[in-house]
Formats: C-alpha cells, sequence, structure tokens
C-alpha cells in the first residue's frame, strides 16, 4: 500500500523504521509471543536512533516530530508485532506524554531525557477492577500527610508495569469531588509500599507484559504530585489526545499484516487447478481489506495532521481510531479465514494477527465510547 500524501521527510521515516521492523521485529515477534516477555532492549534501540521522541520537542530529549510521525511508527511497529508497538506506545504517549504536558520543569528534566533515549520504562496506571468506562469509579485513595502524599488502593491491566522504571498513577485526593478529585502522581524507584503482581496470560498481545500494581500505605513525595492537586487528571484527559490516534495506526499497521498474510498464503495455495487467490470470492474478500485499510488511514493522517496544526481534533481522533481499530478485527477474521487451517496453526502469524486485534477496539476507550464522543461533537 502506497502513502501519495506524504512528503519526503515523512516517507523517509517510515521506511527507515519499515526496515527496522522487518530485522528487528518481524522474525521474532511469534516467538516473543509464545515466550510472553517482552524485548525490552528495543527501548534502547529505539531511543538511540531518536524515534520514542518522535513526538516530543528537542527541548526536552525529543526529535521534535509530531502526530503524523508518531502515527507512521506506530504503524510500522505495529506490522511487525502489534504487543511490542502497544508497549512502546504506552511508554511515549501516555506515561511520557503525562510528564510532558502535565509536568514541571523538575520533573520534565528529571523524567523525559532518560525515558526518550529507552534507558527508562514508564507505565501508565488508571484501570481498577471497578474502574474503566467509568473514571468517576476510581477508587486508589491518595492522602496528604505533611510533606507526603499516602497510596492506598490497586491499579489493574497495567502495561509494562512489571519492569517499569516509572509509574503515573491516577489517585482521588477528594472523593466527594469526584473527576474533579483526581491527581496523578510519579512513583519512581526506592519507593516503598508497591508492589507488582507477576505477568497476566492474555488472548493476546502476548509478547505485551501487563500486571497489577498494589499500594500499601506507598509514600510519595509532595514534589511527585504531576499536575495541580485534584485537577491533574482532568488536565490529562484534554492532552493525552495522541493514544487515540495512536490506536487508529495500531489498527491499520495490523490489519496491513494481516492482509498481507492473506495475499501470500492465497497466491500459493492451489485449489481447482489454480491459485486461490483468482477465486472471486477471495479476490473479492482481498479487495475489501485494501479499501477498508485505506480508509482507515486516511482517516488516522487526517486526524493526525488536524493536530499537528493546533487545531481541536477529538471527533478525527474518534472517528480514526474507531473505524481503523473495527477495520483491524474485521481483516484479522477474515484473514484467519483465507488461511484456513495452516492459519489456525499455533506457530502462524494469521493467528497471532486475529488474537491481537480485539484489544484495540477496548482500549484508549471502547467503539462505544467513540461512538458517544462523535456523536456528542454533532451536537446530538
Amino acid at each position: 500500500m502506497t502513502d501519495p500524501t506524504l512528503n519526503p521527510e515523512e516517507i523517509q521515516f517510515r521506511d527507515a523504521v519499515r526496515a527496522f521492523v522487518k530485522k528487528e521485529i518481524t522474525p521474532n515477534a511469534t516467538r516473543w509471543d509464545m515466550e510472553e516477555r517482552y524485548p525490552q532492549a528495543l527501548f534502547q534501540k529505539l531511543g538511540e536512533l531518536g524515534w520514542l521522541g518522535a513526538a516530543f520537542p528537542e527541548d526536552v530529549g525529543g526529535s521534535g516530530g509530531g502526530s503524523v510521525l508518531y502515527a507512521l511508527l506506530c504503524a510500522e511497529l505495529a506490522r511487525g508485532s502489534a504487543a511490542i508497538a502497544l508497549g512502546l506506545y504506552v511508554h511515549t504517549a501516555l506515561a511520557s506524554a503525562a510528564v510532558f504536558h502535565l509536568g514541571n520543569d523538575e520533573q520534565k528534566a528529571r523524567i523525559l531525557p532518560d525515558a526518550l533515549a529507552g534507558k527508562t520504562i514508564g507505565c501508565w496506571g488508571y484501570a481498577e477492577a471497578g474502574a474503566g468506562a467509568d473514571i468517576s469509579c476510581v477508587a486508589t485513595r491518595a492522602i496528604k500527610d505533611g510533606d507526603d502524599y499516602v497510596l492506598n488502593g490497586a491499579k489493574l491491566y497495567i502495561t509494562n508495569s512489571p519492569f517499569a522504571d516509572f509509574m503515573v498513577i491516577v489517585a482521588s485526593t477528594e472523593p466527594e469531588q469526584g473527576l474533579k478529585g483526581m491527581s496523578l502522581f510519579l512513583i519512581e524507584p526506592g519507593m516503598k509500599g508497591v508492589s507488582v503482581s507477576k505477568p497476566f496470560k492474555k488472548l493476546g498481545m502476548g509478547a505485551s507484559e501487563m500486571a497489577e500494581i498494589v499500594f500499601d500505605d506507598c509514600r510519595v513525595p509532595v514534589a511527585n504530585l504531576l499536575g495541580p492537586e485534584n485537577y491533574g487528571f482532568l488536565q490529562a484527559l484534554k492532552v493525552l489526545t495522541l493514544g487515540r490516534i495512536a490506536s487508529a495506526a495500531f489498527g491499520v499497521g495490523l490489519g496491513r499484516s494481516a492482509m498481507e498474510e492473506s495475499i501470500d498464503y492465497t497466491a500459493g495455495r492451489m485449489q481447482a487447478g489454480k491459485p486461490v487467490s483468482r477465486h472471486q470470492f477471495v479476490r473479492f474478500t482481498l479487495a475489501d481489506m485494501a479499501t477498508r485499510l485505506e480508509a482507515g488511514w486516511q482517516l488516522t493522517l487526517h486526524a493526525a495532521r488536524v493536530a499537528d496544526a493546533g487545531h481541536p481534533h477529538d471527533k478525527e481522533a474518534s472517528m480514526a481510531k474507531l473505524f481503523a481499530t473495527e477495520t483491524a478485527t474485521w481483516v484479522c477474521e477474515r484473514a484467519l479465514h483465507l488461511c484456513g487451517a495452516q492459519g489456525y496453526m499455533r506457530e502462524s502469524n494469521a493467528q497471532r494477527f486475529y488474537r491481537d486485534c480485539k484489544v484495540l477496539e477496548l482500549g484508549e476507550g471502547t467503539s462505544e465510547i467513540q461512538r458517544e464522543t462523535i456523536a456528542r461533537m454533532l451536537g446530538v
């Protein structure tokens, strides 16, 4: 698939990431998935290339890129492994981005240079057993006690948490105020009262590592409050908009790999004296895959360009996320179908794509939440 609207810089960046993925990620993706471990060395490799800082300015250790370059990075990484792309995205677009947008100068200087160089790894802790789409249900509590806050509670399904060097944690500081009483905290090495479970077993995204974080009278210095007390999380919701664009890019990248797998398999599989790809049903299915993926990519690029232009882009980001992730699920299911029994085998790429795709409809706001956002922007 081509990207005729990209400028020379964007094409050069895409091609460089694509070559890296082909060499470093694609040959190892199935093994990492089966081993259920994240190759942490990739963080530093990508940091040395400057790619972790693709959406960050140079004065904080970034490489001066924007949303379009970040979308290209996510799409190409997801073509090799959606699980690898997920870990890098949580580190950059959530944990590091929260520090960049909400942190003070001292916090930025302490966290971001090493984070964007891949020397340290971050995670984002919002979700809880009772808090998903309903943000007001966050039960983790932070009570101010002298020069510290004391945190108690638990965060569930936190990607990167088994090996994270720093955590951005959402906690309630004024429970009676709901959303207007929720704050963000930087949790760093050496803080007592923090424990992380063993990585969970998951349906898909096997190479990503996800666990539960428990806080038991964890004392966090006031200096580690990220953003204003009681309003940090509300401010984060306004600025951490890159996530939906990244999720859309994941969907397109994963869907492209599934389509390419289908093309390769059906071109080599003979039936009734000709390649399966010459049968009309298969040809039409592949045509539909390409059309939907192209539409998803154009929605993603449009949202990224609107964001880079500094314009409001909630509607555009939600449209891209909704369409691209649902398209990925459809494409990956059809790819598994076209690859038949071979695709169903544990070592095949098709089954990995099929297991990885569904979570993209859930993270960064479910498809239902995206539809609510779009409808609200339409005034209905």
